[in-house]
């Protein structure tokens, strides 16, 4: 087989898996298609006719929200104004714009569930970095030029990340607490501290009393694209970087070997010489800065405020994403662009269907459980298992996974 044949069946599954989730989506947009379930008695065929037309502007409509209209798209080249480039390119740009914090704390997850340890509060490293950088941000906003604030205000977002994530590390190294439970814990720790700052009158937007910080229009990350209304900017750059970088760190490096093998076998690291604790620590701080880059990318590119809902679940969705990828951070940025596409085009799609944006979350649900049951993908479709590859090599959790399965 090629080399191109043997890169491409790795993602058979996944990719197959996307299409499963379309296909009983699109069951269930014709069981909630009430208008044409009601005349299928008196015209079927009218009705059958009406309820994939349905599907298909449903998916048209999804597709074109997320990359944009092709309408549009021949208007830009035919005449390249700013104004008809932006039209263009706006649903691309929004559907990674939507993508990159989940790049960030996909990346965060992957990085503790590879060392074994389970972090389950990169929501709240998320938010808590977002906060630092704008806290940083502000007490700096008249002693300093712009580039300096946008430095110390992102890395005081790592900071406050890495600390967060730190907490739940020790206490599981030093006194053997559990990790899932503090992290959850310590996301609703910070979120009353980022409700009990934002209500200062250092940090809150004046006059109002709503949890809502100053507008941050003194300092944010320079937009890739100097177009009207276009909000990606160099943060989806940072967050390609970060997966290059993790990715060199986690499988070409002696450090991210350990803890590669801290997550398949603690007591066998111990034995080998590693400092498991150690493993765990790092591990954990790596994960909450990931996350805290993330936050602060957020809120000095792309919403320029922060307030305390600034998050809409990222930090757990981004969980979902790390499974879906295996932990592999090439998969993580593909996932990432599924959901900011399947997010992004769920808008439009229910603009013009009249379809509810639930089904949309509903769509991504599918995809993920169908992704993380590879065996089920291999029956409908009847695959030979001997002969496909394992989906996740060397990802301890996706191994006990499939044989459960």
């Amino acid at each position: 087989m090629s080399r191109a044949g043997q890169a491409i069946r790795p993602a058979i599954i996944p990719i197959l898996a996307v299409v499963t989730a379309f296909i009983v989506g699109s069951i269930f947009i014709l069981l909630t298609d009430f208008d044409n379930l009601t005349r299928f008695g008196s015209d079927p065929a009218g009705a059958i006719a009406g309820a994939l037309g349905l599907i298909g502007q449903a998916y048209y409509a999804m597709i074109t929200g997320a990359l944009g209209d092709p309408q549009q798209i021949a208007t830009a080249i035919s005449d390249p104004t700013p104004r008809a480039l932006a039209a263009a390119v706006r649903p691309l740009t929004e559907t990674i714009v939507a993508a990159s914090p989940l790049i960030f704390c996909g990346l965060a997850v992957a990085i503790s569930f590879r060392s074994g340890v389970f972090n389950i509060g990169v929501e709240g490293q998320f938010v808590l970095g977002a906060f630092g950088a704008t806290a940083v941000a502000i007490a700096l906003k008249d002693t300093a030029p712009a580039a300096v604030i946008l430095v110390a205000a992102t890395l005081g977002g790592i900071a406050t990340g890495a600390f967060w994530g730190f907490i739940p590390g020790f206490l599981k190294a030093r006194t053997g607490a559990h990790e899932v439970i503090t992290t959850i814990m310590l996301n609703y720790v910070a979120t009353q501290i980022v409700l009990f700052g934002l209500r200062s009158d250092f940090l809150r937007k004046v006059p109002g009393t709503e949890p809502i910080s100053k507008v941050l229009d003194f300092v944010r990350v320079p937009v890739l694209l100097p177009l009207p209304a276009i909000r990606l900017h160099w943060g989806f750059v940072v967050a390609l970087v970060m997966a290059a970088v993790v990715s060199w760190f986690l499988f070409r490096t002696t450090k991210g070997f350990e803890l590669r093998a801290s997550g398949f076998n603690m007591t066998a690291a111990r034995y080998a010489g590693m400092s498991a604790s150690g493993s765990i620590i790092l591990a954990m701080v790596l994960s909450g800065g990931l996350a805290g880059l993330g936050g602060s990318m957020e809120v000095l590119g792309t919403v320029k405020q922060m307030s305390n809902d600034m998050s809409v679940g990222v930090g757990f969705t981004a969980i979902a994403l790390a499974l879906l990828a295996g932990n592999r951070p090439l998969g993580i940025v593909l996932a990432s662009l599924l959901f900011g596409a399947l997010s992004n085009g769920g808008h439009l799609m229910g603009i013009k269907t009249g379809i509810p944006a639930d089904l949309v979350t509903f769509i991504e649900a599918l995809v993920i459980m169908f992704v993380a049951a590879p065996g089920l993908i291999r029956t409908l479709y009847r695959f030979d298992p001997t002969r496909m590859p394992k989906q996740f090599d060397d990802n301890p959790a996706a191994k006990e996974e499939g044989s459960a399965a």
